[in-house]
């Protein structure tokens, strides 16, 4: 797997944009990231529609790389870590957490996160919030126009639509304003959104290879 990078600033401070769907803040040493989406697949399947477990491990696998490249000591998840509440798939993601004791995990709750007592127990959350503040960032799951401060962002899945002479390409993207940072998805398994993106922003799409600023 390869891990294209690009550094961007926002409240005077170095962010890193992946190719692999995640962010790095240098100075919090925080891996972030949205929209993981864990018992999706479970989900579909429990319904009658037949997918690979692989999809979830893939993802898994993924941020295992991310972790060996940057060493976080947290995680910030911008909400719908969880797809359908509890199910096989949970159990599989807490085992692959239990690799990485050390990492504190905070989690910035969802529209899709439905967590019970007992389901924050399983998944040992250092911290859950529908939102959180560090220095003069908001992290929340979705934009909120009453928020004065910069906000991080996730629950839209962007997209951007290249038009080459061949054919529309569609990409997904980080999208940055004055105001807020809109992560990708960071599970493959989901839709691109290129309708609902904030406009007059810039766009930072990627591929498996690199990234670009449109």
């Amino acid at each position: 797997m390869n891990i294209a990078i690009k550094k961007i600033f926002i409240q005077d401070e170095i962010f890193t944009l992946t190719n692999q769907r995640a962010l790095y803040w240098e100075k919090e040493k925080a891996l972030i990231f949205s929209d993981l989406h864990i018992g999706k697949t479970a989900h579909f399947r429990k319904n009658g529609i037949a997918l690979a477990n692989h999809i979830m491990k893939n993802d898994l696998e993924r941020l295992s790389v991310l972790i060996e490249y940057f060493q976080p000591e947290k995680f910030i998840i911008v909400g719908d870590l969880l797809h359908a509440g509890n199910n096989s798939d949970v159990d599989e993601f807490c085992s692959w957490k239990n690799q990485y004791p050390d990492i504190k995990f905070c989690l910035v709750q969802g529209n899709h996160d439905k967590i019970s007592k007992t389901l924050e127990k399983k998944l040992c959350l250092d911290f859950r919030s529908t939102s959180l503040e560090i220095d003069e960032i908001s992290f929340v799951h979705d934009f909120d126009r009453s928020n004065p401060k910069f906000q991080i962002t996730g629950h839209i899945h962007p997209g951007y639509i290249i038009n080459s002479p061949v054919k529309r390409i569609k990409l997904p993207c980080f999208t940055q304003t004055s105001k807020q940072l809109l992560l990708p998805a960071f599970s493959e398994f989901t839709g691109l959104d290129t309708k609902n993106i904030p406009k007059k922003g810039m766009y930072f799409v990627f591929t498996d290879s690199d990234i670009y600023e449109i």
